[in-house]
């Protein structure tokens, strides 16, 4: 098929795509608020959201291959952090990471209708970054949570890299691990910037995402003059199996880890 045939199917798969994702939102996100009421518990509002992350996934033409699940025991609480490379991290992080977990997400993204809602139903937590004595509060809401048993999902970057390439970490996930005394899990994400890019092209790339889960960072014992030391060493943890090209230390041609099987884990 030449170049024009493949730029049509693109943008037919997109448009497919974002026809679905405003459906799947609209009735997933719904399903998500009226579970929360029925049960006054966010177990089944995640398995909404984590179904709508999968439909969308597959509408995209997008596959996760996800290795490294045997270092995490799925009924333990962990920060888990992630580096940040497109939209689609959240999909693959939501749809194929086999636990129950919340987000620490910008506060700006509970106030868009139907998303807001559904976001606080699952138990999302809103923090504003420009407002240290609220973000503050925020980290401490999570960091109870996690205390409690409820693992926490953050993206140290901050927001999406523009290049692909690994950016720097802010401070926020890792004074929650301190705060909590939780092991910090660090997932990294390879390839999902070449199937949307932050720069603004609308058009989808169907391809493939590769997580990799790393073994726990422990948090247990240090406080916030190991902030630092945290930083590095979770940084250094995604980096190691990033390609060259996207920050990383991997050969851009190195052979990517096999596979491990998706449902290893469960909810």
């Amino acid at each position: 098929m030449g170049e024009n045939g493949g730029n049509t199917l693109k943008i037919v798969r997109s448009c497919f795509f974002y026809v679905v994702l405003f459906l799947s939102t609209v009735y997933l996100g719904a399903s998500a608020v009226v579970a929360y009421y029925l049960t006054r518990r966010n177990e089944k509002p995640h398995l909404c959201a984590r179904l709508w992350a999968n439909i969308n996934l597959w509408a995209a033409g997008v596959k996760v291959e996800i290795v490294g699940l045997e270092n995490i025991d799925p009924r333990l609480p962990y920060i888990y952090a992630s580096n940040h490379q497109s939209l689609f991290d959240i999909f693959a992080v939501l749809g194929k990471l086999p636990v129950q977990f919340r987000w620490l997400a910008k506060e700006e993204l509970f106030k868009i209708p139907i998303l807001g809602p559904s976001m606080a139903a699952v138990g999302y937590i809103p923090i504003d970054r420009t407002d240290r004595r609220k973000a503050i509060a925020s980290l401490n809401i999570a960091a109870s949570r996690v205390e409690a048993g409820t693992s926490i999902v953050v993206f140290p970057e901050g927001t999406r890299s523009l290049d692909g390439v690994l950016q720097e970490f802010k401070k926020g996930g890792f004074i929650l691990a301190i705060k909590s005394q939780q092991p910090i899990v660090p997932i990294t994400i390879s390839g999902s910037h070449g199937i949307l890019p932050k720069s603004g092209d609308w058009v989808i790339h169907p391809g493939t995402i590769r997580m990799t889960v790393s073994p726990p960072v422990r948090t247990a014992g240090c406080t916030t003059r190991d902030r630092d030391a945290l930083m590095t060493a979770v940084r250094e943890a995604i980096r190691k199996h990033l390609p060259r090209r996207e920050g990383g230390l991997r050969a851009d041609d190195e052979a990517a880890p096999e596979r491990s099987d998706e449902s290893v884990g469960g909810i």
